[in-house]
């Protein structure tokens, strides 16, 4: 990790670049797949399969038999884990619950909105170095709360064509649908399109790597909305000299170990902590079993040592971090200063592991500087809101004269007359 000490605001910029996600550069290779999957369905996903996945299928579905026996793959306490993520990840979202209530503009005149959840939803749950399950259950179960009525799972297989039991149990448990053996730009393309096996979704959810977040882009530019723009995993640490550098090591290498391409900073007013972490993160690496990739990832961390905690937040604002952990004295007073984060960890007892696994709150979270314009993925993210207006005879009298106004001096003469007919019949 790069050790810098009081930088000068004109070195702000550069020091808080995130590794380079260039998707642009993709855009015709993947255009390529999408437009092939749209052609030809279920044919095309399953060479692209055999392709990139190396594994011969003969057909995407997961069958109902390879649900059932996934429970008994599963230990035990990665049940009971897996179950009590679910309950407060369930518990979080259900308060998210919209309550529409109709208000009077003015009198005879009403207005109001209705929560209404998306049809259908495509989940995508990458493969990769590790299974992931959780994200199964951050994206299922708000979709299950909104009320989706078909919510569809995409996610590679093994070389053996097998989906890790874990994903299968996770999905079970919180209400997917139809489960597909189908990984990368085909499997954005199927869900995007549907083919013969696959349904056509309306919203893509998920993370993935850049030719997955390419896919992402160029499908959601006409024929289907995405949860959010989306590059590598970061993490920030705000900390002052109360901070434990034991603690603060293992946060910046939980996050190292997701891949090579992502984040890890420090940001304090402790030049003794800047040290501290600094030799306790190379500890903690030496025995992570990810190591190789925690390494990599380091060659894009930074320890920064600034000179208070105004500078710490301005520097924090700026750089907008997809999770940031507070480990200072007076947390609670420095995160009311936060403006630009994905989800927030507060005090030396709260992970950003945390958030990622089974407090409740979403790990699908805007990162590359997204959260000074995103929020993460929340129930509101799987609904429609619908307004509804009413007006009554005396609403109309009251607000049609205004209406006749705006629309003559607009020159859209029927906006007006739809008004002045409606008028008329109640001289």
């Amino acid at each position: 990790m790069k050790l810098i000490k009081y930088p000068s605001k004109e070195q702000w910029a550069e020091l808080l670049k995130r590794p380079a996600l260039n998707t642009e550069s993709l855009f015709d290779t993947v255009r390529s797949i999408i437009d092939k999957v749209k052609a030809e369905g279920d044919k095309a996903v399953l060479e692209y399969e055999a392709a990139f996945d190396k594994v011969t299928l003969s057909a995407l579905a997961v069958s109902p038999k390879e649900i059932q026996a996934a429970g008994a793959l599963v230990s035990d306490d990665l049940k009971v884990a897996i179950s009590l993520a679910k309950q407060n990840i369930e518990t979080f979202h259900s308060s998210q619950r919209f309550v529409g209530k109709k208000v009077e503009t003015m009198k005879g005149v009403t207005c109001w909105q209705k929560s209404v959840g998306i049809e259908k939803v495509g989940l995508y749950i990458p493969g990769g170095t590790a299974p992931l399950f959780s994200t199964v259950l951050m994206l299922a179960v708000p979709a299950k709360i909104a009320g989706c009525k078909e919510i569809v799972l995409c996610t590679p297989p093994d070389k053996n064509g097998n989906i890790h039991p874990a994903i299968l149990l996770a999905a079970q448990l919180a209400g997917v649908s139809k489960i597909f053996k189908a990984g990368g730009v085909q499997a954005i393309a199927a869900m995007a399109y549907g083919t013969e096996s696959v349904p056509k979704v309306y919203k893509i959810f998920g993370p993935g790597n850049q030719y997955v977040t390419a896919a992402k882009q160029l499908v959601s530019l006409r024929d289907v909305a995405i949860d959010m723009p989306a590059g590598p995993s970061e993490v920030e640490v705000l900390a002052d000299v109360s901070a434990n550098p034991t603690f603060v090591a293992a946060d910046l290498l939980s996050q190292a170990e997701h891949g090579v391409d992502s984040q890890s900073m420090l940001i304090t007013t402790s030049e003794q902590l800047q040290t501290e972490v600094m030799a306790e993160v190379e500890r903690q690496l030496a025995k992570l079993p990810r190591r190789e990739i925690a390494a990599k990832s380091l060659e894009n961390s930074k320890l920064i040592l600034v000179k208070d905690l105004d500078e710490a937040l301005e520097l924090t604002n700026a750089y907008a971090p997809e999770h940031l952990i507070i480990e200072t004295e007076n947390y609670m007073e420095v995160a009311e200063r936060v403006t630009n984060a994905g989800s927030v960890f507060l005090g030396s007892l709260t992970p950003e592991s945390a958030g990622d696994y089974a407090s409740g709150t979403n790990h699908t979270l805007p990162t590359n500087g997204y959260a000074k314009a995103y929020s993460g993925v929340s129930l509101d993210s799987f609904i429609r809101k619908i307004t509804f207006q009413e007006i009554l005879p005396e609403g109309i009298k009251n607000i049609g004269p205004a209406i006749e106004e705006m629309a003559a001096n607009e020159q859209l003469d029927a906006h007006k007359n739809a008004v002045t007919v409606r008028l008329k019949t109640l001289i």
